[in-house]
């Protein structure tokens, strides 16, 4: 008999999108969260950069739109677009008023006032940071005021195995407890899926380990759409270093006159594009990515050494202190560095108020499709998105009780039928070949040939780790291989049907931007 657990509105993932969703709810209704690690862990730890708003005179919210829209390669929503940077400053004073202190700078009259980046894509000034550790605060600050909270529970080291559904209705979720290795079930009247990006389906991401790609395949199990998956952002500087598990280099330090190099102190950025560092990450990455094969190189070198050594260390201390870590400083020479998958921009198909195909189902953050990034997602609107979407979702949860719970009670988990595995190498050895093969044929730059072969080889992968997955008990690596072998094949399928080159998604075969702009929307 499973455990059972109850809860007015059930939460999968601690990032900023869960954490801001629960504390949104839980002075009216009974919140429980489910995290896979610990509380904090999660892809906003981990931000440098900061989030977009705009705050000052200078900067306007119609400019915010359009570069969205550009940056979005032709595919954003404009609706989703509008409603997000018209809701970005009230969500950053939320923020301030939860405790996050940003970044301030004493202006010429004397004001201080929050201390504004840019970053590339962007046209005015308006990141806000803290620091260089932006993720850091924000998660930090919003994890301390859940823990304070009485009503809210904490189900910290649970990995999601798949939503219940009873009818048109999802009703929670079973969930691995992986101290126990128990599967529990919880059941909740409303369910948010606040999971994150799938990128660890790549060899080589800046994400952290749990961004698997659970919210996405979960949905898509319980008959959810999904869209635009075949645009996966590749941040174009991480740390290249053996152990340095591709730590990410902010692009606020393009922002603030890094520049890219080849190894002979080559600057290569303005022959691809005029705006040179400064050009969206789809374009940084690829021009990246041609001049390392090109050369035979297995990075290139970013370069802030010629701003003074204050300013550097004051505005970048802690990716300062982690190069130096590494033996690398960045006051006195380049870093170098390479891309790596760092953003699913594709994700469950949402509306304006989180909710998902299916009843009682909401998604927010990384793990959702609203159309606020397109084919191309600008920089520092993913924290953005995740605030707003979340204050929006739980507005609605609020607009539409009683929050009670479905008569249906779900049934235990059954693994009658299945035993201990003897062979756990089939799933270290799945896991590797699968990201590898989506880093070798489903990467920067793709090709049909290279397409089709991943195809072969992922639907190979998905039979073998279903049969696995049906005949032995589940453990945390097997669910998160199901769930990326999954997420591997609907970015694969969604990539196929793109028959042209747009945004993060370019292919040699396709060179060309079609005239008709389209989503990429696929269901099971």
């Amino acid at each position: 008999m499973s455990q059972r657990h109850d809860a007015q509105v059930l939460i999968i993932g601690s990032g900023a999108a869960g954490l801001s969703a629960a504390l949104r709810l839980a002075d009216q209704v009974k919140v429980a969260i489910l995290c896979k690690e610990n509380l904090t862990e999660s892809s906003t730890l981990y931000a440098q950069g900061g989030i977009a708003a705009v705050m000052g005179e200078e900067d306007s919210v119609e400019s915010h739109i359009k570069d969205t829209l550009i940056a979005g390669a032709g595919l954003c929503d404009e609706q989703a677009v509008r409603f997000t940077a018209e809701k970005a400053k009230e969500a950053v004073l939320w923020l301030v008023n939860k405790g996050v202190t940003f970044t301030r700078e004493t202006r010429p009259d004397g004001r201080l006032d929050f201390h504004l980046t840019k970053e590339g894509g962007h046209s005015h000034r308006r990141i806000l940071h803290a620091e260089d550790a932006t993720g850091f605060a924000i998660e930090t600050t919003l994890a301390q005021c859940v823990q304070q909270h009485p009503n809210i529970a904490l189900f910290e080291f649970y990995t999601c195995i798949d939503l219940i559904r009873k009818d048109q209705e999802c009703i929670g979720v079973y969930a691995l407890n992986n101290r126990t290795q128990q599967v529990e079930v919880f059941q909740a009247p409303i369910t948010i899926l606040a999971t994150g990006g799938a990128s660890k389906v790549y060899l080589y991401t800046s994400n952290p380990d749990a961004a698997s790609g659970d919210g996405v395949a979960m949905a898509w199990r319980a008959g959810c759409r999904v869209a635009n998956m075949e645009f996966n952002q590749f941040h174009p500087t991480c740390l290249f270093h053996a152990k340095a598990k591709s730590f990410l280099i902010t692009e606020a330090i393009r922002g603030e006159g890094g520049i890219l190099k080849l190894a002979d102190g080559t600057r290569f950025m303005p022959a691809f594009d005029a705006r040179a560092e400064l050009a969206p990450r789809d374009i940084v990455a690829r021009a990246i990515d041609h001049e390392m094969k090109r050369l035979g190189m297995d990075c290139v070198y970013l370069d802030i050494s010629h701003k003074p050594d204050s300013f550097i260390t004051s505005r970048f201390p802690n990716v300062h202190q982690k190069c130096l870590s590494f033996g690398f400083d960045m006051t006195k020479g380049s870093l170098p560095v390479v891309p790596a998958a760092h953003y699913t921009c594709g994700g469950i198909v949402t509306n304006l108020k989180g909710q998902t195909d299916l009843a009682r189902l909401y998604a927010i953050g990384e793990v959702a499709y609203t159309g606020l990034h397109g084919a191309n997602r600008m920089a520092s609107n993913s924290l953005l998105e995740c605030l707003v979407f979340a204050a929006s979702a739980t507005e609605d949860i609020l607009a539409n009780p009683p929050l009670t719970m479905p008569k249906w009670q779900a049934p235990s988990w059954d693994e009658s039928q299945v035993t201990d595995s003897d062979e756990e190498v089939v799933v270290s050895h799945n896991w590797h070949e699968l990201r590898r093969t989506m880093w070798d044929y489903v990467g920067i730059v793709r090709t049909d040939k290279r397409l089709q072969r991943a195809r072969s080889r992922v639907a190979l992968l998905n039979q073998e780790i279903h049969d696995y997955y049906a005949n032995f008990k589940v453990t945390k690596d097997l669910i998160e291989l199901r769930n990326l072998a999954l997420v591997a094949k609907i970015i694969i399928d969604s990539a196929i049907r793109r028959k042209e080159s747009r945004g993060l998604h370019f292919n040699l075969d396709y060179p060309e931007v079609s005239p008709n702009a389209t989503c990429t929307t696929l269901k099971i």
